[in-house]
């Protein structure tokens, strides 16, 4: 177990009496200084005809009329990006959380957009005036404490009313604590899944998982100081001793990554006790020997109730036969026949 603290273009020559003196017109406009030879490719870090840098080029028009979906950094305020800066200052309206945890950083790139709270508790009244607002043209821009919007927080219903709407939805990206996460894990990174949180409870929180154990891919979480050790220590014994990681503080002062089994990870949280900060919790995808502690046919039959719970199926079978290595056309034949079961016994 391991531990790690569209350039302007330039005019062309006029049609005028001063076009003459310049030579006979060919029908090939003579090139500018501003452009340059027709050849060679424009520099695009010299400042347009009206004198803006790159930067400035490419921020023009970056808060349209519409919801902009926009990220804020995770942990360090430096992580926020320039066109999150104008789209958050051009705005009519900002949406967040919170507005004492977004006042911070609105106040320390001074940022004076209003700012109106929008979360579980009042999502479904304040939603139907914010479409309003937008139905108007206004600017409206959506984030959430930490991180992208949408992830774990209720702004995808906001998202899907406007759609619905047919009114303009636009994303700005950035931080993002599952992919940061994955970057850091050393899991695989090719196929993966979040899962948000977990229940508090241990028997709830068992369940859910066991609807995970066949998903052949990183599974990424949520989770609290507090229940960290119990959840590992669940996940351990309902997933198999996986290989892991825990994360937390990311891009903070006291960012550290743990990696390790599940089962050394969750005896780690339980002498050490709850750690500090937020957490992000990665298990990697199952392989034939640590899908469940027993195997066999008894084995096979659990992973495919399992999964035919919430799955098709062909989709059911797939997942399993990938999580357990073996042929998919066994794994499917043993599906059509607990399907048959279930048929016979309804």
């Amino acid at each position: 177990m391991t531990s790690d603290t569209p350039m302007k273009d330039g005019a062309h020559p006029s049609d005028g009496p001063a076009a003459s003196k310049r030579g006979p017109r060919s029908g090939v406009a003579e090139p500018s200084k501003t452009l340059g030879k027709p050849w060679e490719k424009p520099d695009e870090t010299a400042p347009d005809a009206d004198g803006r840098d790159p930067v400035a080029r490419a921020l023009a028009g970056a808060a349209p009329a519409g919801l902009a979906i926009v990220a804020t950094p995770i942990g360090n305020a430096a992580d926020i990006t320039l066109r999150a800066l104008a789209v958050l200052r051009g705005a009519d309206l900002i949406v967040c959380e919170d507005t004492r945890v977004s006042g911070k950083l609105m106040a320390m790139y001074g940022i004076t957009t209003r700012r109106v709270a929008y979360n579980d508790h009042n999502a479904d009244r304040i939603r139907p005036l914010i479409v309003g607002r937008l139905r108007r043209g206004e600017r409206v821009a959506l984030i959430s404490d930490a991180g992208m919007p949408l992830v774990s927080d209720p702004g995808f219903k906001l998202v899907r009313d406007c759609l619905a709407d047919q009114l303009p939805v636009t994303v700005v990206p950035g931080a993002s604590a599952p992919l940061a996460a994955l970057a850091l894990s050393g899991l695989a990174s090719d196929r993966f899944l979040f899962a948000g949180f977990l229940p508090n409870k241990s028997s709830a929180r068992r369940d859910e998982l066991a609807a995970l154990v066949a998903v052949p891919a990183t599974l990424i979480f949520f989770e609290s100081a507090r229940r960290l050790g119990d959840t590992l220590a669940d996940m351990a014994a309902v997933l198999g001793d996986r290989p892991a990681a825990v994360a937390r503080e990311l891009t903070k002062l006291f960012e550290e990554v743990r990696r390790g089994s599940l089962a050394e990870l969750a005896a780690h949280y339980a002498a050490a006790g709850p750690p500090r900060g937020e957490i992000v919790v990665l298990v990697g995808p199952p392989d034939a020997t640590a899908i469940v502690p027993e195997s066999g046919a008894g084995s096979l039959d659990a992973l495919l109730r399992t999964a035919l719970a919430g799955a098709s199926l062909r989709d059911a079978a797939a997942s399993v036969a990938a999580a357990t290595g073996l042929k998919r056309r066994d794994v499917y034949a043993r599906a059509l026949a607990l399907a048959a079961e279930g048929k016979d016994e309804s």
